[in-house]
């Protein structure tokens, strides 16, 4: 006799409910044109700039919001381009491309 049963035996009444079904990754919306991804030094320090995003404001912050997450750097959204903190061009690449995104590289 499992854990299940022992409980159906102390509490029958209990209905059990069907267990939360997982979310799905939010989708982001997918765009035609590339999103350019360059590097700039600001004040001397390096960072990475993404440009050319249009879609969603929410979707926008949510992309950013990933990113800054998975690299675990910090950053921010300044008009229509995301900002990271440092140069992490390669990496933000490699995750954009298997989110589905087109990136284009610019600049050394």
């Amino acid at each position: 006799m499992d854990l299940k049963d022992q409980l159906k035996n102390l509490f029958p009444d209990h209905i059990e409910k069907d267990e939360p079904k997982e979310i799905v990754n939010n989708t982001i919306w997918l765009q035609d044109d590339p999103i350019i991804c360059k590097y700039e030094k600001r004040k001397g320090k390096p960072i990475t700039i993404l440009e050319g995003y249009n879609g969603a404001d929410k979707d926008f912050k949510q992309l950013a919001k990933e990113l800054k997450k998975t690299l675990s750097v910090g950053g921010g959204i300044k008009g229509d381009n995301i900002i990271i903190q440092g140069d992490f061009r390669d990496k933000i690449m490699e995750i954009l491309k298997q989110k589905g995104f087109k990136v284009k590289r610019v600049g050394g």
